[in-house]
């Protein structure tokens, strides 16, 4: 699993960085700042034909996008269940088709309601700084285990810790301080949310944090 999503990064670093120069030397790159970039860039050409088939993959990608982070968030909120970090009826399985029913619901409704209500703008610069923010407590994350539980099993290991978890925390912390400060005001909302149902709700029930306790009562 670590060296095809670490090779899928590389493989798709590499594609993006071909398409971006073939890009800015069809189009000055001041002029690429659009929602299409790529659309416009060959609608230089004059083949209108590619243009039409760009656009065609976009909407198509954009739908796989929102599939694949319906599914994750869902089973995020599953494995927060199974762990008592969220209500039970999070990870409720359905008992035909054995997935976590009221999650996928949950997690759909919100999604569906929420363009209805909000600019798609905002709402992708909202979706990138939560994904950064996440990206930024995982970096840290493994620096933490790294220092507190040197000794943990680890199928894959970060390499060159701490080097790397830092230079992961500084690159999301900088593209956060890109996004306009309304996208803060949210995350920091979201985040006072969080702390409210973590210390309400899921400290009392969590089952690592019952380890933690019976250990130290030993």
């Amino acid at each position: 699993m670590p060296v095809g999503i670490l090779g899928s990064l590389a493989v798709c670093t590499v594609l993006y960085i071909i398409v971006s120069t073939i890009l800015t030397g069809l189009k000055n790159y001041k002029e690429l700042n659009v929602a299409a970039p790529v659309a416009l860039g060959i609608k230089v050409t004059g083949i209108g034909w590619g243009e039409l088939l760009v656009n065609v993959g976009a909407v198509f990608g954009l739908g796989t996008v929102m599939l694949v982070m319906l599914l994750g968030q869902s089973r995020v909120f599953f494995s927060m269940s199974k762990d008592g970090l969220l209500p039970k009826w999070a990870a409720a399985i359905h008992p035909k088709f054995r997935t976590p029913w009221i999650s996928t619901i949950s997690v759909g409704a919100i999604v569906a309601i929420l363009p209805g209500f909000l600019p798609i703008e905002q709402l992708s610069k909202l979706v990138n700084i939560g994904t950064l923010l996440a990206f930024t407590i995982v970096c840290a994350g493994v620096w933490v285990l790294r220092v507190r539980h040197p000794q943990m099993h680890r199928p894959f290991k970060a390499p060159l810790v701490p080097l790397v978890p830092i230079l992961g925390i500084i690159s999301a912390v900088f593209l956060m301080t890109r996004l306009p400060w309304i996208t803060w005001e949210v995350m920091i909302g979201w985040l006072l949310v969080g702390l409210v149902i973590y210390f309400g709700y899921s400290i009392k029930h969590s089952k690592v944090q019952k380890l933690a306790r019976d250990a130290e009562a030993d």
